[in-house]
């Protein structure tokens, strides 16, 4: 007879209740019991015989949902998660009602200060791909200072700086936008292949640059291109794919693109291009 048990972390992925990476945390955090007892980490569970509860409410087998992946231009005010009683404006919303129905995921998330290219998806396997840190995804940002940052401290931003908690935090690529003479700009190209939570604000600030605007303009070879504030956009499997391809060098009329204020659409919904994954940067 066919092997018919899964891993636990994608069960409840594919129920619906979290991604596998936030299902890994609730199994650790004691949060999850197969028929009554602990769940473990890497346990394989039998859908069809055994009894999954989170946080005492039991998990029930989802339909297959179809796989569905669409890029968003988030803006300032939404927040990525899919369940939270203090922040109800979700980046969810942006889906027109035709996707609403299905259960989507964030693949990498943004806070809720920043904007800028968000990917959500149906597919469980996608989004662990997408944040996992062994597939090293670059993430381009726009970083917009309160003061002019000196060309002589990017190395701080390379070699990291140690958090509170203990953790280092760091970027793979920073570079000045239109420095001055003296070498000073309040604009900074900035790329990342990791990412813990608001780790570039974070950053800065310890270097004692708070930052006043933050965009995610690019993930892989895949940027906002074409997407309006607030609009989306069903992506194809090349651009899928995309996503995870080595980026090209990044060309004055990007970061330019990237600086410049995104302009609202007059509708929500998904934005309509027939622009091939080729012709994206």
């Amino acid at each position: 007879m066919p092997d018919s048990s899964v891993r636990l972390q994608k069960f409840l992925a594919d129920a619906g209740i979290c991604s596998r990476r936030a299902a890994e945390q609730l199994i650790a955090q004691g949060e999850v019991s197969v028929n009554g007892r602990p769940a473990e980490l890497g346990q394989k569970i039998d859908p069809a015989a055994d009894k999954v509860t989170v946080e005492g409410r039991q998990v029930r087998a989802a339909a297959v949902q179809p796989k569905i992946t669409v890029a968003v231009h988030k803006p300032r005010g939404l927040i990525c998660s899919n369940d939270d009683p203090h922040n109800p404006d979700t980046v969810f919303a942006l889906l027109p009602p035709k996707l609403a129905r299905h259960r989507f995921f964030c693949a990498g998330r943004l806070d809720k200060d920043s904007e800028g290219l968000v990917i959500l998806t149906t597919d469980g396997d996608l989004a662990q791909r997408l944040t996992h840190p062994s597939q090293q995804v670059t993430k381009r940002y726009l970083v917009v200072l309160e003061k002019g940052f000196p060309r002589e401290k990017i190395h701080r931003l390379l070699n990291g700086i140690i958090a509170e908690d203990g953790e280092r935090l760091k970027v793979e690529y920073a570079n000045l936008i239109n420095p001055s003479p003296s070498g000073l700009a309040t604009s900074l190209d900035v790329h990342m292949h990791h990412g813990k939570k608001r780790e570039i604000r974070q950053l800065f600030l310890g270097l004692g640059y708070p930052v006043k605007r933050l965009k995610r303009y690019q993930i892989g070879a895949f940027s906002l291109r074409g997407l309006s504030l607030r609009s989306g956009k069903q992506l194809s499997p090349a651009e899928i794919e995309s996503l995870f391809a080595q980026p090209p060098a990044v060309t004055p009329e990007q970061i330019r693109r990237a600086s410049a204020r995104s302009p609202r659409p007059a509708a929500k919904g998904l934005a309509k291009t027939r622009r091939s994954a080729k012709t994206r940067e």
